[in-house]
Parts: structure tokens; sequence; C-alpha cells
């Protein structure tokens, strides 16, 4: 949490996937939409940080890093924009390509450089 703080203070947007190894749900999320190299480059474009909460091991900052969120379990992803202040956007369980594009489009910090121009 210090690292996503410290990232977000510098202006950075950050997406944060809570995953483990042992997850299904969160194996199967990163194989057909996070981790193909198109939504690589996405994340890339959109100047956004790709952070990984492991949860393999029990991890008690982890664990009450989900419950913070309103969660008791995992995958959990968060999309946070720049600003520190605002809230994170809370992806579902399931991703698709569109739901992740999207949400990296609602916090996009090159598209919002282009549109203060």
């Amino acid at each position: 949490e210090t690292r996503l703080a410290q990232l977000r203070a510098e202006g950075n947007p950050v997406f944060v996937d809570v995953t483990a190894d042992w997850c299904i749900t969160c194996i199967a999320n990163e194989r057909a939409v996070l981790l193909t190299d198109a939504m690589q480059a996405a994340f890339v474009d959109h100047g956004v940080v790709y952070m990984i909460a492991d949860w393999t091991n029990y991890d008690e900052a982890i664990a009450a890093f989900i419950s913070r969120h309103g969660r008791t379990g995992i995958p959990l992803y968060l999309m946070y924009p720049a600003d520190p202040e605002a809230a994170p956007l809370v992806l579902p369980q399931i991703l698709t390509a569109d739901i992740v594009r999207d949400a990296l489009q609602s916090v996009s910090v090159k598209d919002t450089e282009v549109a203060a121009i």
C-alpha cells in the first residue's frame, strides 16, 4: 500500500491485481485478458501502472487490503485514478477485455493530457 500511495502521489493511475497461484478465476482472467500482449500494451498506452498483490501465501497486509475494499476473497481488481483522494473503481471478478479497456479509459493519463491541450 505504501508503493500504491507513492505512485498515486506522483500522478500515476494504478491497477491493482490481487491474485494467487491457487485462484482459478485469477488464472483465467490473467491468461485470457490481463497478461495478453495487447492488454499489457493498453496499460502502457494509458499510462497506468500494473501492480500485483500476490496472496498465494496468506499475508495479513493483503488480507486487510481486501477487507477494506468490502471483499473476503479474490480475485480483486482495483483501478485507481491518479488523484490520491479519488476512490478506486472495483472491477468485477470475471473480466473481459472491454471491461478492462473501459476502466483504463476512465483513468487514462494520456487522454487527459490530450484533452487539456
